[in-house]
């Protein structure tokens, strides 16, 4: 592991650089990388312009899209299939503006996790930050990569390919578009492929947004961890060394505390910056879910093969998504009460008066449950998670009983 540190330090200049590097370089595509003070102006101005783009190009689609849901005269079973990319793509735009209102809480998670790295000397705690900030980066590859690759195969499926159908005894293959538009000609060339550009842009936004939110609550997650784990490797060492040790290492037991609470309020920076997106998310994975599951049932009498594979991706994504979310913040609640439950285990009455007072303030203060929640409403947990998906059912059954599918 040690030979691990190194070659990681050498290949990307700082372990804190490893830990959040996939972060940067997809948010920084989007504009809701925090810049430093530091930052020249051509930059600052650079991503202005690039935020102002982004917000054009999804204001411009999901007005486009609404406006056709509204106003077009439509059989009902269309105007729910084309409202399932419109929900994704609107709440991809709200979870953009959050992300954008909250970079002072990303910054300050930033530099929380850059200044734990030079804090921490010790070799064999640096050696627990790496195995988490692996697994940190390791999840957000993984999620970059399915919900980019889902992303792309649903705008090329559903807008690259003519669609076959039927008017009378007559059938005619037509362009589609994987998100309807208002009163823009796409019929033919090269309306149809300028359309299907501006909707892969948009669609590309839309997913680095939450893939950027959700990136960032697996890294700030897996650091949190790591240092909870830390912790109580910390404390057992403290109540394992004998009396006489202790008596000449008074700060010690400070430091513990200290160490506690930064975590504490780390967490809680997290938690500002993800209830929100939190809340969106799991009302618009509901809706997400819940349409583009009506989506197959509605394409699946025509057995087209194609068709149903993307829409069954979406779904296996979201739900995916959706999962992650939830279970990371039921990782973090037993992760933070396994603290008190630890002290209380150990032979802490072993111990001078004074330091059994200082470790009844870490059991006090771990006993008040840290919860990420959605909107400060719904904890975020795998009971959650079951809810949403008993929720989902239940909405697409009062779909498929009022449609007549």
């Amino acid at each position: 592991m040690t030979d691990d540190i190194s070659a990681i330090q050498k290949k990307f200049g700082s372990l804190n650089e490893y830990s959040i590097q996939v972060n940067r370089w997809l948010s920084k595509t989007i504009g809701v990388w925090p810049l430093p003070s530091s930052t020249s102006k051509f930059e600052k101005i650079t991503t202005r312009i690039l935020i102002l783009f982004c917000w054009t190009i999804a204001v411009l689609d999901t007005t486009s899209g609404l406006l056709h849901f509204v106003l077009v005269k439509e059989d009902i079973i269309i105007k729910l299939k084309s409202l399932a990319p419109i929900s994704y793509i609107l709440g991809g735009g709200l979870n953009y503006a959050v992300l954008l209102l909250r970079k002072n809480d990303i910054r300050y998670c930033i530099d929380r996790i850059e200044a734990d790295w030079k804090v921490i000397t010790r070799m064999a705690d640096r050696q627990v930050m790496l195995k988490n900030a692996k697994i940190g980066r390791i999840i957000s590859c993984c999620i970059v990569g399915f919900m980019q690759l889902g992303t792309f195969c649903f705008c090329t499926i559903l807008g690259v390919f003519k669609r076959t159908i039927k008017i009378g005894n007559d059938s005619m293959e037509i362009y589609v578009l994987p998100s309807p538009t208002y009163k823009i000609p796409v019929d033919t060339n090269p309306g149809h492929d300028i359309v299907l550009g501006f909707q892969y842009v948009a669609a590309y936004i839309t997913s680095a947004t939450v893939i950027s939110a959700f990136s960032f609550a697996t890294v700030f997650a897996c650091h949190a961890s790591g240092q909870l784990t830390i912790m109580i490797i910390w404390i057992e060492e403290f109540i394992n060394r004998s009396q006489k040790e202790n008596k000449n290492r008074i700060d010690e037991i400070s430091v513990i505390i200290e160490h506690h609470m930064r975590i504490l309020s780390f967490l809680e920076r997290a938690e500002h910056l993800l209830s929100p997106i939190c809340f969106m998310e799991m009302f618009k994975n509901i809706l997400s879910i819940c349409l583009f599951s009506y989506c197959i049932l509605a394409e699946w009498s025509e057995h087209n093969i194609r068709i149903l594979s993307t829409y069954i991706l979406a779904v296996i994504n979201i739900t995916l998504n959706t999962f992650l979310i939830c279970y990371i913040g039921e990782v973090l609640t037993e992760r933070c009460k396994e603290i008190g439950n630890m002290v209380y285990m150990t032979n802490w009455y072993r111990l001078p008066k004074k330091d059994i007072l200082n470790l009844i303030m870490i059991i006090t203060r771990s006993s008040v449950e840290y919860k990420m929640t959605a909107g400060k409403i719904i904890d975020m947990s795998v009971i959650t998670f079951g809810n949403i998906i008993k929720t989902v059912f239940g909405y697409l059954n009062i779909l498929r009983q009022v449609t007549m599918l």
